[in-house]
C-alpha cells in the first residue's frame, strides 16, 4: 500500500501551512500530496479561506522535489477542458514531472451559486465530465487534435509543451458509486479510480464494478491503480486520538454530536493508536486498496503526521 495525504485546502489552510506540510511529507517519506479543488467551505464554517488549489500546487512543484503532486478532484464545471490541460502540463512541467490529475464531475451545489458556476443537473455534470477527460486525453497524447460536441469546439489544437511524464500524466477518476458510466470512463481513460470513503465491504464492491468493466473492455486490470481517500485521526494513546478527533469536530458545524460523530469515524475512517490505525488500513489493503489518501483535518497539528509515518505506515510498506 502506497500513502499520500491529503488536504481540503478550502477549509483556511495558508501558505505557510502548506509549505510545512510539504516539507514533513517529503522528510518523511510519503508519496504525495494532494488537495481538494474548492473554493467554498465544504463544512459551511465561517471566515475560512481558500486558495486556488492549481496555483497552490504549482507552488509546491517548485518547492519540492520527489512528491507526487496533484487534485482530488478537479470539477469539470469550473474550467474550460483545454485549460485545465494547459494549466496541469505547466505544473508537470514545473515540478520535473511529479503532476497527477483528479477529475470528477462537480457536487457542491452552494459552492458553484456562491461563485458564479453554473450547476446544471447530475446527467449534465456527468456529460460534461466525460467530455472533459477525453479532451484532456486527446490533448496529452495527440499531435494535433480536434473535438466538437454542445459543450466544447476544438478545432486542430497542437497542444504544446506535452506534459513532462509520457504519454501523459497519470489521470485519476474520482467516485462514490462506480456505475457504468464511470466503469466505461475509467476502462478508457483512466489510470487510477478513486473512492472517497465506505466501510471495506463496502470500497470493495466498487472495486469489483470497476474491474468488471475493465474486463469488458479488454483491458490489463494491472493498468488501474484502486485508491481510497478518508479521513484520519490517530494518537499514542485512546485519548489523545479522541482528543483530536474531538477538536476537529467542534470546528466543522455540520458534524453533529459526539456519540454520532465517533461512530461514523469508526466505520469509514482511520482512527484509534497506531497498533489499531494499522489493523484498520490492513482491512482496506485486503479488499484491494492499493493507495491511500489520508485526510488531514488539523492543520496545525503535524504532530499527527509524524504519527502516522513513523509508526503506521512503516507497517504496511
Amino acid at each position: 500500500m502506497r500513502f499520500c495525504l491529503m488536504l481540503e485546502g478550502q477549509e483556511g489552510v495558508t501558505w505557510d501551512r502548506w509549505l510545512a506540510f510539504a516539507d514533513g511529507c517529503e522528510r518523511l517519506g510519503l508519496e504525495g500530496l494532494f488537495t481538494s479543488d474548492h473554493y467554498y467551505s465544504v463544512v459551511d464554517a465561517p471566515g475560512r479561506g481558500s486558495n486556488d488549489a492549481w496555483t497552490i500546487l504549482a507552488g509546491l512543484a517548485a518547492r519540492t522535489e520527489r512528491l507526487r503532486l496533484g487534485t482530488l478532484v478537479s470539477p469539470a464545471t469550473f474550467r474550460h477542458p483545454t485549460v485545465l490541460a494547459k494549466i496541469a502540463a505547466t505544473v508537470d512541467h514545473i515540478s520535473n514531472g511529479r503532476v497527477e490529475l483528479g477529475m470528477g464531475a462537480g457536487w457542491w451545489e452552494e459552492e458553484h451559486r456562491t461563485h458564479g458556476f453554473p450547476f446544471l443537473t447530475t446527467d449534465e455534470r456527468f456529460e460534461l465530465f466525460e467530455e472533459q477527460v477525453e479532451i484532456v486525453h486527446g490533448l496529452f497524447t495527440e499531435d494535433r487534435y480536434s473535438f466538437e460536441s454542445p459543450h466544447y469546439a476544438i478545432e486542430d489544437c497542437e497542444f504544446l509543451h506535452k506534459p513532462v511524464q509520457r504519454p501523459h500524466p497519470p489521470i485519476v477518476l474520482g467516485g462514490t458509486t462506480a456505475g457504468p458510466r464511470m466503469q466505461r470512463l475509467v476502462a478508457r481513460y483512466g489510470d487510477e479510480f478513486n473512492t472517497v470513503r465506505g466501510t471495506p465491504e463496502e470500497v470493495a464492491a466498487r472495486f469489483c464494478r470497476i474491474r468488471k468493466g475493465l474486463e469488458a473492455a479488454g483491458r490489463d486490470q494491472a493498468d488501474v491503480t484502486t485508491s481510497f481517500m478518508t479521513w484520519y485521526f490517530v494518537g499514542e494513546t485512546e485519548d489523545r486520538w479522541m482528543a483530536r478527533a474531538e477538536r476537529a469536530r467542534r470546528a466543522d458545524p455540520s458534524a453533529g454530536d459526539p456519540d454520532a460523530y465517533l461512530q461514523d469515524l469508526r466505520s469509514n475512517c482511520i482512527v484509534g493508536t497506531p497498533d489499531e490505525a494499522t489493523a484498520r488500513l490492513a482491512e482496506y489493503e485486503a479488499v484491494g486498496v492499493q493507495r491511500v489518501f489520508l485526510n488531514h483535518e488539523l492543520f496545525d497539528d503535524l504532530d499527527m503526521l509524524e504519527l502516522l509515518a513513523t509508526q503506521v505506515i512503516p507497517s504496511l510498506t
